[in-house]
């Protein structure tokens, strides 16, 4: 029913939790007033209010609801002034489930009227809603501050950044990006060396067709670019021209593509390249092995001219004429005795010097050095103007070991041999290359020089001694070695520090394993041990018969069958099962081949050696390995300074 003195209202019903928005229509019996302070009234009376709604269906609805119906926290606002009656809302305190959105300004209600707001807020809420609204103000003022102190930042970097801009070099023209050089960028220098393949790859071609002057382009524009690239290892070390050398090459590559291409002869051509390149480069490969070798085994000239004025002051001044002194001290076993068998007069020196440095009692030890007839005097003169402080040198020579004959010794009964000769030294092509690296290396001195075998016959040469130090000359000693003749050998006769690691240097690295001789006797993964410092037990040594079984395995080895050469695979089978392996703290091998040792194992070993063909004293040394043995050199020498050793 229509009701003139109607309210629009939402009314929150308890009955099924739904908000109800209509008409409200109260009975004419009741005053508008009363309706008007509606929630607020002080008077019991109930009132019957008609209310019309739309329910979730959207049908249009009727409901009778009495005022003891509606929530407590309902109450009028904007009370109805009785003479403009016209509906207003009724909001609750607290949220309703139901929200109502703002209209559009030019949305009307139901009686026509146009307004901006459909609801009115409560005084808490528009507080509520103020708040908020200052908050974001504050919030927003603080990010824009933060903005703005970021901005300067960045302005103050890029100034400083902008100081030590050097405008000079091209392309760093911006100081408002970092730049990330590359120092070993090489894109253009892999570019142009492309280029140069792919041009000699058409240019063959073009010359297969009879197309000269495409082929004297691409001929031409290659030694340009091979002019330009140069010795670079990157693009910084090219020429200033590569880049338009280039873009040249580019250009003419792009003409040869348009008239050459043809897959299949451009994958023939390419082939034929590879397999011309893999030629080349095992070709290279012999050749550096070959110069390799050759450099090792080579003795510099600052070198050969160290003993030859060594030698002529040695007789000049009378010194063949002395004899010997000590004696007593070098046949005495309670001393400790060194055993140094060497051509190299700077080696030695710096082998003897640095052991008598670390000496905690240099008089108690004796270097026993024996060196060839051709050495002898230089070897001599040397110890005698540079005496080791508190030691005792004994220099001798090994043609004076009258027992070491070819009857007896069996090297060299095999270096008798005709075939023995023609083996290792190739007389009838003594500089062929094309015979590989392999045999070069046999016909290093080193491998059949007798001071290299001396090392088996050690009780022949030292029969009063018990114990004794085998020391190589390419070794230096940071340490006292003097604990090394209390280690219980426990038996053994050699005490030495094991190489092998996992699978490395073991048995099988040094014999032929394929020879029922070495495999019906020999362990292939017993572990490989190092020459260069040994602790020997004479004693044992003679009760073992080391040298017998020596000569029995060196006799089986003359036609080469067990191992090719060398000192280590006869003495790994010697010692076969009388070898005590030493801590290896006391022995770092590698210095003369490996540039990747561990620095800290190097500096905390007794003995570093320098074992391979990368010698201290040669150009060919790691640099960074070099100074372990040059600081005990005595470069203000006289005789140094006078050849020239630096």
């Amino acid at each position: 029913m229509v009701v003139p003195n109607g309210l629009y209202m939402c009314i929150d019903m308890h009955v099924k939790a739904h908000t109800y928005c209509g008409v409200v229509a109260v009975s004419q019996e009741e005053d508008v007033s009363s309706v008007a302070g509606l929630g607020t009234v002080s008077d019991q009376k109930d009132i019957d209010i008609t209310v019309t709604y739309t329910d979730t269906t959207g049908a249009v609805q009727l409901r009778r609801v009495k005022m003891k119906d509606l929530s407590a926290s309902w109450v009028l606002e904007n009370p109805i002034d009785v003479n403009h009656v016209q509906p207003k809302i009724l909001e609750p305190v607290q949220d309703s489930p139901l929200e109502f959105k703002e209209k559009d300004e030019n949305q009307s209600g139901e009686d026509g009227m146009e307004y901006s707001h459909f609801l009115s807020m409560n005084p808490v809420k528009l507080k509520r809603q103020k708040l908020r609204q200052e908050r974001r103000i504050l919030l927003t003022e603080e990010l824009l501050n933060q903005d703005k102190e970021t901005d300067n930042q960045m302005v103050e970097a890029a100034i400083e950044r902008s100081k030590n801009l050097d405008t000079t070099v091209k392309g760093k023209y911006s100081i408002w990006r970092r730049d990330y050089d590359n120092p070993n960028s090489d894109s253009t220098l892999k570019l142009m060396r492309d280029q140069i393949i792919m041009a000699k790859a058409y240019a063959n071609i073009a010359k297969s067709k009879n197309d000269s002057g495409l082929y004297d382009s691409l001929t031409a524009l290659s030694r340009r670019s091979q002019h330009a690239i140069g010795e670079a290892n990157s693009d910084a070390e090219l020429q200033p021209s590569a880049l338009e050398q280039a873009k040249a090459m580019g250009h003419i590559l792009s003409m040869a593509k348009d008239k050459l291409y043809d897959c299949s002869v451009m994958a023939k051509k390419f082939r034929a390249m590879l397999q011309l390149a893999e030629e080349n480069v095992n070709a290279q490969k012999k050749k550096s092995a070959f110069l390799t070798q050759l450099a090792a085994k080579r003795i510099p000239k600052p070198l050969h001219c160290l003993p030859q004025q060594l030698t002529a002051d040695y007789f000049l001044m009378g010194y063949h004429k002395q004899k010997d002194d000590n004696k007593e001290k070098l046949e005495d076993p309670s001393l400790y005795h060194y055993a140094i068998f060497s051509d190299n007069v700077l080696a030695t020196s710096v082998v003897v010097n640095s052991t008598v440095l670390h000496a905690k009692e240099p008089e108690k030890h004796v270097f026993h050095v024996v060196t060839d007839k051709l050495n002898l005097a230089a070897m001599k003169m040397w110890f005698i103007v540079n005496p080791p402080a508190g030691a005792t040198i004994h220099v001798e020579n090994i043609d004076d070991f009258k027992w070491l004959n070819s009857s007896y010794c069996s090297v060299l009964r095999q270096l008798e041999s005709a075939r023995v000769q023609e083996y290792y030294f190739k007389a009838h092509h003594p500089s062929s290359l094309a015979l590989g690296s392999d045999n070069l290396k046999y016909r290093n001195p080193k491998y059949l020089s007798m001071l290299n075998h001396l090392r088996f016959y050690l009780p022949e040469v030292f029969p009063k001694l018990d114990k004794i130090l085998f020391l190589d000359d390419d070794i230096v000693v940071q340490k006292d070695l003097t604990p090394l003749w209390s280690v219980d050998l426990q038996g053994m006769v050699n005490g030495a520090v094991e190489t092998c690691k996992e699978s490395f240097h073991r048995f099988d690295k040094y014999l032929n394993f394929s020879n029922p001789m070495i495999s019906e006797n020999f362990d292939p993964n017993a572990c490989g041990w190092a020459y260069g410092m040994n602790i020997f037990d004479l004693k044992e040594w003679k009760k073992q018969n080391i040298t017998g079984i020596y000569h029995r395995w060196q006799d089986a080895n003359e036609d080469r069958t067990l191992w090719k050469l060398g000192t280590l695979p006869p003495g790994l089978i010697t010692f076969y099962n009388l070898m005590h392996p030493l801590d290896r703290g006391w022995h770092a091998l590698g210095l003369g081949y490996d540039p990747a040792l561990n620095q800290t194992e190097i500096e905390n070993a007794a003995v570093i050696h320098y074992n391979g063909n990368n010698k201290p004293w040669l150009d060919l040394a790691i640099a960074k390995y070099k100074s372990y043995w040059s600081k005990y050199v005595m470069f203000d020498n006289p005789y140094l300074k006078n050849c020239n050793i630096l």
